[in-house]
């Protein structure tokens, strides 16, 4: 059984293992191909024996590189952040790399604290999902050597590649299933903008295509300060004579709105409601509710992959975007006369 203790050194592992402390810190870092299978086996059963674990804030310091990446993250309630942090955790553990996350809350202010935490952590990596524009600090961080990358949400004159969901292909095929299903009036719920380059890109998009295809398009945003369910009322009214579906921004919005609903009265189905994000308890309301889920671990993983080409010095000349598609999901919440293999 291990022996435990936090004092235990590389010196102690090595004389255990019978070779030097150069080769068991070759063991513990990039360097390990270059030992013997043997003497590997030899450094693990000593280092598992003393319970040793290498102290990686140390290593980095010493410029062997911490094997940590940093993420940061506008807002980790958000289902989306969720997804998107077990997909980019899995990825890194796959590459050898630990993962730390930071929350901002969406608080611009704690976000450029956070950023000086994780440099100051020596993390090899940055992956941001921005909460302000802190453009001025992740420059200086790219030009320390650290490579970064912006998930989901894009920063005004960063050159940085960007990694997240199409969101013009998002909103095409909401309204196109949609008006498959017989919605002529389409409420778009989304909260502020600000800040958030994809609601804008989303917001924007929802705002051409309306126009494009002839539906009547209304937004509604989302504020805490506003009671939303007058105007969620008034559209209902109206979809009795001609149907209209809500179509929410992402998953909070798709709860916020959800619990309008039924606080209101009001039919899922006869007047549509359908999310952007797959939600676990969407297929749990009657009759279910249509979503388009986004690929987060598709996305976390071309983050990653994104990240370790800068660090090899693979990556390309120009930063680049990298949009994944959505895939939808129906259930009963868009078929207005509640078609019986949805419920």
């Amino acid at each position: 059984m291990p022996v435990t203790s936090s004092r235990t050194t590389l010196i102690e592992v090595a004389k255990l293992a019978g070779t030097s402390k150069t080769s068991v810190s070759r063991f513990f870092g990039p360097e390990r191909e270059r030992l013997t299978p043997k003497l590997q086996m030899r450094i693990a059963e000593a280092a598992n024996t003393l319970g040793y674990q290498p102290n990686l804030m140390a290593r980095g310091l010493k410029g062997g590189g911490s094997r940590l990446l940093g993420m940061l993250v506008a807002d980790i309630r958000n289902p989306f952040s969720v997804a998107v942090v077990h997909g980019v955790e899995q990825a890194a553990r796959a590459s050898g790399y630990s993962l730390i996350v930071c929350n901002t809350d969406n608080d611009p202010k704690q976000e450029q604290q956070h950023l000086r935490l994780l440099s100051a952590y020596q993390v090899e990596g940055l992956i941001i999902n921005a909460s302000g524009q802190p453009e001025a600090q992740l420059q200086a961080i790219m030009r320390s050597g650290v490579p970064l990358l912006l998930l989901d949400r894009d920063i005004h004159q960063l050159d940085a590649a960007v990694i997240g969901l199409d969101n013009a292909l998002a909103i095409d095929m909401a309204l196109e299933h949609l008006v498959e299903q017989g919605y002529r009036s389409i409420l778009y719920a989304s909260e502020s903008p600000d800040y958030a380059s994809a609601r804008q890109e989303r917001l924007q998009r929802f705002t051409q295509q309306t126009a494009t295809l002839g539906i009547n398009g209304q937004t509604l945003i989302l504020n805490n300060a506003v009671d939303h369910t007058q105007t969620l009322n008034a559209f209902a009214r109206r979809s009795a004579s001609a149907p209209g579906a809500v179509l929410c921004a992402n998953g909070s919005v798709t709860l916020a709105m959800t619990r309008s609903f039924q606080k209101l009265g009001i039919a899922i189905g006869p007047t549509g409601l359908m999310g952007i994000d797959e939600l676990a308890w969407c297929e749990l309301i009657t009759p279910g509710i249509t979503t388009l889920a986004q690929p987060t671990d598709d996305i976390g993983q071309a983050a990653v992959s994104c990240l370790l080409n800068q660090l090899n010095g693979l990556a390309q000349t120009s930063p680049t975007r990298h949009r994944h598609a959505p895939r939808l999901q129906v259930r009963g919440s868009t078929t207005p006369k509640h078609d019986p293999k949805y419920v």
